[in-house]
């Protein structure tokens, strides 16, 4: 008989997958029955199918909401307005974790949360998508800054027409409210790249103010 305690000392991490519990399990006659009964004794919560992290009672350390974004569906990595709370870009503490990926729009609602995916056209898809290490166990796919800003603007600002520096300034400022030093810190030469390639012009504008102010 596994117990709770030892099933969690088995695995690596948090996040679990069905292979992981069939071979933990793999005495058990039905390891299906004994998964459906960790499952209603909450020793384990299911994310989606196939995809599972520990309950409060055995998890040894704090789930990574990022790495679940990557397990749930891909490809896909961490963008927009969570990515950009991740690198400090916005102020506010983001809920819902909104992922870019290159095949159709998903959205999942799980017990730890929304997770909402977005489609990009695969040509405009792999530049700007880099590997980081929350941990020494946790590699997450992540937009960098300059990529996660343009594919907010690219997917969720299409309403607006930033045909100013005013009113470019008026959306980084004071809606999404980046710092200025922030914004000082972006790699010009990767967001002119990702402007060629989205071929936006909100993008395009932010593109130009940019450069300028490299100047």
């Amino acid at each position: 008989m596994v117990t709770g305690v030892q099933l969690r000392r088995m695995a690596v991490n948090e996040e679990i997958d069905y292979l992981f519990l069939k071979n933990a399990l793999k005495d058990y006659i039905s390891p299906r029955s004994k998964i459906t009964s960790l499952l209603k004794q909450k020793t384990i919560l299911r994310i989606k199918k196939g995809l599972y992290i520990f309950g409060k009672e055995y998890a040894l350390h704090p789930y990574v909401k990022e790495s679940l974004a990557n397990l749930i569906y891909g490809p896909s990595y961490v963008s927009l307005e969570y990515a950009l709370a991740f690198y400090g870009f916005i102020p506010e503490r983001v809920e819902i974790l909104t992922s870019v990926t290159n095949k159709k729009d998903k959205r999942f609602s799980t017990p730890v949360g929304m997770f909402t995916y977005r489609y990009l056209h695969p040509k405009k898809y792999p530049i700007g998508v880099t590997q980081i290490f929350y941990d020494a166990t946790h590699p997450i796919l992540i937009a960098t800054p300059e990529k996660a800003l343009a594919d907010k603007m690219l997917l969720e600002t299409s309403h607006l027409n930033l045909t100013t520096e005013k009113e470019l300034k008026t959306f980084l400022f004071d809606d999404l409210r980046v710092p200025l030093h922030k914004i000082k810190e972006l790699d010009v030469r990767l967001f002119n790249q990702i402007a060629e390639l989205y071929q936006n012009k909100n993008i395009s504008r932010l593109n130009q103010f940019l450069k300028k102010r490299k100047k």
